[in-house]
């Protein structure tokens, strides 16, 4: 797999934080932000597996669960 440079801003505190985590782990500040990249993108990947998953579900309304919930006495 081939890497591209690029360059990104981030703020203090996040640089600072990377720098220490790329220390403590032995990796290198692009790796772990490689890494943080693919959970981000692969955590959307698998939350739009479960809304189609669900969508043939029924839904209710927070207004109307509200209701029910006062009503069977949980609330």
């Amino acid at each position: 797999m081939s890497a591209v440079r690029t360059t990104v801003s981030l703020e203090d505190n996040l640089l600072k934080l990377l720098k220490l985590k790329a220390v403590e782990t032995s990796s290198s500040i692009s790796s772990l932000l490689n890494d943080i990249v693919k959970d981000a993108f692969n955590e959307d990947a698998d939350d739009l597996k479960s809304f189609e998953d669900r969508k043939d579900e029924s839904t209710i309304s927070f207004e109307s669960f509200l209701q029910e919930l006062k009503a069977d006495g949980r609330l």
